[in-house]
């Protein structure tokens, strides 16, 4: 697998700081969406909250007031429902807007939906206020690692795409120390102030896409080929006529035109082919990366644990986010040191092994080391999670897509994890709860999480294609020639779509192995051709 070190190649033109550094802000957009999953969490939990939003329910348990289990499972998956439409729409935003305008519209409407929260006092405006969050962050969620992608340098893409799962963990961290420092007050305070600070992140995110470049290859898909040379330049630290940079853009250019030689990028060409094939792995790896159950404990976990007699809730969620974000570290050094499909497997299989063990230990929960097992256990899958499918979902799938489908293909992958993730949040007190009609799993649910993880393992086997090193277009060299993923670890891509688009159109019709093995014979015809008249000159 060679070493890797985070050293830029020795054949690489100009700087790479400027795009790592504009690649790690973009990220931070991972903290809205983090902190906005996270805070409903323990806002669910709060004495204050429950009481204010009441509609007459009384907790059997406490004698207090609560909401019911349909109300909490309405209030936690509206979120997930407006992502889901929110991520659909990113494509429009993406290719209309652009992705850097389409970022910064993105958040007007995540603030439309923070203010709806803020000002709540019944459960109808909250309602409304998380669908329009949602909203907002769904397409955020799409819009940023297609920016990052098409942005970063090939040699390091991994570690800058993952940094938005890694930024996501710090929101979901944010979210819970906020909420555990205000869950006691008893005022409306106790759910405003962690509503509210979500005003900041948006608008440090918004102030900071209005200083940063388009991407060069949304340039490249509008025909502005000048713009696009501006851009790479502002990225790589190098003059626009820099000979290395002309090389990038022409091959960039001609890997589009070679794409749309092949035909159009509709939403129904999304699905034929090669590229149907592709979207097939990318709306599965998204939709099992909700599958894992890792957003059980983000979303019901302060909850959850109350409920099983945990001591101090707040803190143990606080200590399962800490996990969190920790864990995401190695995976982002990982990513590009191992590559994709390894810490994907291998993740999946750490994941079921620690989730069987949860279940098996939360059903005796008696004593003070069962409780301390269940925990241990639950924090070791978290950083399994955190290291492995949290941030490498996005990289694959930021990755694998050509350019004239991208935003399309991404919005589409991104909608079939926040499909899951309603899924889940919607079916988790159903699943999870007691009481009549509920499924009463409690602390069996992890049985559930850890089948789907062995789901997961042979999905990742037969599906994920190894892209550690290659650039976006050589991407679509690996999955024009290699038939199935798991002899993918072993390619070596030798395609110039330069040379390829040299051949001329009447040939597109062939392979691309073909039309590269015509390609070369035209350049040795040259090359002997100009060594024949060298000669003859002579």
């Amino acid at each position: 697998m060679g070493r890797y070190t985070f050293k830029k190649p020795a054949d690489a033109a100009g700087k790479t700081w400027p795009a790592i550094a504009v690649g790690m802000f973009v990220a931070f957009g991972g903290v809205l969406y983090g902190y906005d999953t996270g805070t409903i969490g323990g806002i669910i939990a709060m004495p204050f909250w429950l009481k204010e939003f009441s509609t007459g329910y009384t907790d059997p348990a406490t004698g207090m007031p609560a909401v019911t289990s349909s109300q909490t499972s309405e209030i936690v998956s509206i979120l997930s429902a407006g992502t889901f439409f929110g991520a659909l729409a990113s494509a429009f935003f993406g290719d209309f807007f652009g992705r850097r305008m389409g970022l910064i519209y993105s958040n007007f409407v995540f603030i439309l939906g923070v203010i709806l929260q803020t000002a709540a006092t019944h459960i109808p405006t909250f309602v409304a206020g998380r669908f329009f969050a949602g909203f907002g962050v769904g397409l955020v969620s799409a819009l940023i690692p297609l920016y990052q992608s098409e942005s970063a340098p090939k040699w390091i893409r991994g570690l800058i795409v993952g940094a938005y799962q890694w930024a996501i963990t710090i929101g979901l961290f944010l979210a819970a120390i906020v909420n555990n420092s205000t869950h006691l007050r008893n005022d409306t305070g106790s759910y405003r102030i962690p509503i509210a600070v979500q005003f900041a992140w948006s608008l440090i995110l918004i102030t900071g896409l209005l200083f940063l470049p388009e991407t060069p290859r949304y340039h490249i898909k509008r025909g502005r080929n000048e713009q696009a040379a501006k851009s790479l330049s502002r990225l790589r630290r190098v003059d626009v006529d820099h000979p290395a940079l002309v090389e990038e853009l022409a091959e960039i250019q001609a890997n589009h035109e070679y794409e749309m030689s092949l035909g159009n990028a509709s939403y129904l060409d999304c699905f034929k082919g090669n590229l149907g094939r592709r979207l097939l792995t990318g709306c599965l790896l998204q939709s099992l990366q909700q599958l894992t159950g890792v957003n059980f404990i983000f979303y019901y976990g302060t909850k959850f644990f109350t409920q099983r007699n945990l001591a101090a809730p707040f803190i143990t969620t606080v200590i399962t986010n800490v996990v969190n974000v920790v864990g995401t570290l190695p995976g982002l050094i990982g990513v590009e040191m191992f590559g994709r499909r390894p810490l994907l497997f291998w993740g999946a299989i750490g994941m079921l092994v620690c989730q069987f063990i949860a279940a098996a230990v939360g059903d005796n929960l008696n004593t003070g080391a069962s409780n301390k097992a269940f925990v241990a256990f639950i924090c070791i899958y978290i950083f399994f999670f955190a290291s492995t499918w949290g941030p490498i979902a996005w990289v694959v799938t930021g990755e694998i897509f050509p350019l004239k489908a991208r935003a399309k293909c991404l919005s589409m992958t991104t909608a079939s994890n926040w499909l899951l993730n309603w899924a889940i949040a919607y079916a988790t007190p159903y699943l999870v709860d007691p009481g009549p009609g509920n499924a009463n799993l409690q602390s069996k649910v992890f049985y559930l999480w850890g089948s789907c993880c062995v789901v997961c393992a042979v999905f990742v086997w037969f599906m994920i294609y190894e892209t550690k090193g290659l650039s976006l277009e050589q991407v679509d060299e690996l999955y024009a020639k290699v038939p199935v993923a798991w002899k993918s670890t072993g390619f070596v891509p030798t395609v110039s779509f330069q040379e390829v688009q040299d051949v001329g159109l009447e040939s597109r019709k062939q392979s691309l192995a073909d039309m590269e093995a015509l390609a070369g014979r035209k350049k040795s015809v040259v090359h002997t051709e100009k060594e024949n008249g060298l000669e003859l000159h002579e």
